[in-house]
This record gives C-alpha cells, sequence and structure tokens, in this order.
C-alpha cells in the first residue's frame, strides 16, 4: 500500500477526510467501483470486531465454498420481479 499525502489545496478531499474522522466512508465511483475510506486506527477496530463476529465469519465461509451462481435474471425470476 501507498501512502500519499493530501495538499492543503485539495479541499474535496480533505472534505471527505475530515468526514471519514466521524465514521468511515464507502466512495462509490461513476463506474460503480467502491473504496473505504476511514482512519486507520477504527479500521483496524473495524476489522478485529469483524473477525471476533462468529455468525459473520460462518456466514462467509459458507458463502466463499459456493461454487454455484445465479444469473440477474435467474434471481428476479425467483423473487418475482420481472
Amino acid at each position: 500500500m501507498k501512502t500519499i499525502t493530501v495538499s492543503t489545496r485539495a479541499k474535496t478531499v480533505r472534505t471527505l477526510l475530515k468526514r471519514a474522522q466521524r465514521g468511515g466512508l464507502i466512495l462509490r465511483s461513476p463506474e460503480g467501483a467502491e473504496f473505504i475510506l476511514a482512519e486507520i486506527d477504527d479500521f483496524d477496530r473495524e476489522i478485529e470486531l469483524t473477525r471476533k463476529n462468529k455468525k459473520l465469519m460462518k456466514l462467509l465461509d459458507e458463502r466463499g465454498r459456493q461454487t454455484k451462481t445465479l444469473k440477474a435474471a435467474e434471481v428476479r425470476a425467483q423473487l418475482g420481479l420481472k
């Protein structure tokens, strides 16, 4: 991972950093890619708490073992969302 120093002139980025200090943010690009912006100490704590969540870890393990996928059209049909 690379560290980048944010210029004082980068007002939009600095605004996002201030908001991230109050609580992590998910940034979504126009193309739909998502990024996490969180203070490192908070993020480390979040990872620690997530790893201790046995139900979540079990769910993630089960999902990781799944090999079958469904097409979006199949899911819409199953949910009655044609």
